[in-house]
């Protein structure tokens, strides 16, 4: 199939934009790659010191010629999406050693649960997180005596944190491994519901609480699709993982001899072997465009919007927001997983998943077809799904129909024409919001602001029973230089009720709502944020402001309002406390949203 000539215009805009940085950025991985790992070249002390830890390996790495891999783990036993990386290095350094290689743990990356901290002070530092899990990689490959690395993450700023380190050396290949989404679980929209009557009182905390429990149950990804799951996605559409290895449940002998299959694959796409591939040319413009399609035609997380663009900057491309609001108006919409629909994600892999959607972009021209992959041979090796046969993997072809139609759908006949994710601009700045899960009646709304500072204080204005008429809610000062820009989740249930009494309610806000924002219309990331004197730290209470998803816009409907001057915020106790106190310098140094909000890049 042709490509699709919007796909093509959009991509060759990117590349064009992106030619500076991309060269500075191929120009230094050709001279490291030239360099090559120092192992050989270390002295005997040197080496001696990198060799002690290594068991029965220490031989080999001494003496021989064979590839070493460099592990990046994110395990902890507090998330359970990591918890099952416990025993990963154990088995790559056995299979690596039967296939006549080696392997060791180059460090640990750390790996935090927005999960837990949703609504508490930690979530101030979890998109912080996703620079220091970038700056712990590169401390952990910063030894230099590896030909590859498997990065081994899945949750939020996770993926992100590594793809920027992998990126950043990206003169050795790079191959993700992922563990698997949990078993399902009660429904995540019985969970939804529980949730909604806890927040007005009809529900008791031991009725919540027994909900929660039934529904994050096990080791694994969370089941809905969210951040963590759009990132496995995302590794598949941009072949950074082995074809079909993303929704493989932990624990099965196919997780196992995944992991062990993508072993064997580090050590083959090295620069000692016939096939070097190094990450540098898996991570360009074509593939970063493909992970953008891949993102809008399964409706996933808007996290991404900020992490793909720091993403690409750390391979030397550079993404804009109308990028993702143009390649989101060629896509359609193929997958209804919740928040966008009832199924989860184990229900979404049985139905064909991502070897059916890949497969099926491939045939409508709205991929591209020639990007190189961690498997070799383009990206039609990922319109495939995992078998095992004895204890190696074999790939089949995909299925060429959907299994279940209520869950995913052609290209030709999708639940929406587009990918729902619309670019905003006006008098109040730029954002983004994602319609996908949104009804078309609250596409546009017009009310009249009422303007916060934090998130507790909408819950206090809720409990007091002060929403009476439409509103458009706005909490500012939740962008990254004020507080680290920490997930709103928490208001989903608040104003889910308010919509649900025949209320027109929409949020506006600096800070950003994450793949699990549901049903009601969000304008995210406004930027210039609040901290910066941007445009919504003029507003006032009862503004008028208009979200108009259809126009892409976002407007204060106020005569005089550019000339207000903007207020400011006592932002001192967002400086101490839970670890506060060492990100000042991120806070200090951050950037704009619309760059990804990133420190490192």
């Amino acid at each position: 199939m042709t490509l699709h000539p919007e796909l093509d215009r959009i991509t060759q805009r990117i590349i064009a934009r992106s030619q500076d940085r991309r060269a500075r950025y191929l120009d230094q991985v050709a001279r490291a790659a030239e360099d090559g790992p120092r192992r050989a070249h270390l002295s005997c002390s040197n080496q001696a010191h990198a060799y002690a830890g290594a068991g029965d390996d220490q031989g080999a790495l001494a003496t021989g010629r064979a590839p070493n891999i460099g592990i990046v783990t994110a395990y902890n036993d507090m998330l359970s999406a990591h918890a099952p990386y416990k025993d990963f290095p154990d088995l790559i350094k056995a299979t690596a050693r039967a296939a006549g290689g080696t392997a060791q743990v180059a460090g640990g990356v750390p790996a935090m649960c927005d999960g837990v901290t949703q609504g508490e002070v930690g979530m101030e530092l979890s998109l912080f997180s996703r620079d220091v899990i970038a700056l712990a990689a590169g401390v952990a490959l910063s030894h230099n005596t590896f030909d590859a690395a498997l990065y081994l993450g899945i949750c939020d700023k996770i993926v992100p944190g590594l793809v920027i380190a992998a990126a950043t050396f990206g003169h050795i290949p790079a191959v993700f491994v992922p563990a698997g989404p949990m078993t399902s679980g009660i429904s995540n929209d019985e969970k939804a519901k529980v949730r909604q009557r806890f927040a007005t009182g009809e529900a008791s905390r031991e009725e919540l609480m027994a909900s929660e429990m039934a529904a994050y149950h096990g080791p694994g990804t969370c089941t809905f699709y969210g951040t963590a799951n759009s990132n496995q996605m995302l590794m598949e559409f941009m072949g950074l993982h082995l074809p079909g290895a993303s929704f493989v449940n932990p624990g099965t002998p196919l997780r196992e001899a995944l992991t062990a299959e993508a072993t064997h694959r580090a050590l083959s796409i090295t620069a000692l072997g016939n096939e070097f591939i190094p990450v540098a040319d898996v991570l360009d413009e074509k593939a970063f465009a493909n992970g953008i399609v891949g993102l809008m035609a399964t409706g996933g997380s808007t996290n991404l919007v900020l992490h793909l663009v720091a993403m690409a900057r750390a391979a030397g491309v550079e993404l804009a927001l109308e990028d993702f609001a143009e390649i989101s108006a060629i896509t359609p919409l193929m997958a209804r997983v919740y928040p966008n629909g009832l199924a989860d994600v184990n229900h979404f892999h049985a139905a064909g998943g991502l070897g059916y959607m890949i497969g099926n972009l491939l045939d409508a021209g709205l991929l591209h077809p020639d990007t190189k992959t961690v498997a070799g041979g383009g990206l039609a090796a990922y319109a495939t799904e995992a078998k095992l046969a004895g204890e190696r993997v074999t790939w089949e072809p995909a299925p060429r129909d959907s299994l279940n139609d209520k869950i995913l759908r052609p290209a030709a006949d999708p639940f929406q024409p587009s990918g729902g994710l619309v670019q905003l601009s006006g008098n109040l700045g730029q954002g983004v919001i994602k319609v996908s899960a949104v009804a078309p009646e609250r596409h546009v709304i017009e009310a009249p602001a009422r303007v916060f500072d934090n998130q507790e204080a909408v819950k206090a204005a809720f409990q007091a029973g002060e929403f009476t008429g439409d509103v458009v809610v706005v909490v500012r000062f939740q962008g990254p230089k004020a507080n680290g820009m920490p997930e709103l989740h928490g208001l989903t249930p608040t104003l889910s009720v308010l919509q649900d009494r025949g209320l027109k309610v929409a949020l506006v806000t600096d800070g950003r709502m994450s793949g699990a924002s549901g049903k009601v219309p969000a304008a995210i990331h406004v930027s210039p944020e609040a901290a910066n004197g941007g445009p919504i730290a003029k507003l006032r209470d009862g503004d008028r402001v208009r979200l108009d998803a259809e126009a892409g816009t976002l407007e204060v409907l106020e005569a005089g309002f550019a000339e207000r001057a903007a207020v400011s915020a006592d932002l001192s106790a967002n400086s101490a406390g839970i670890g506060r106190e060492l990100f000042e310098v991120f806070r200090q140094n951050v950037g704009l949203s619309t760059t990804g909000a990133a420190v490192v890049v």
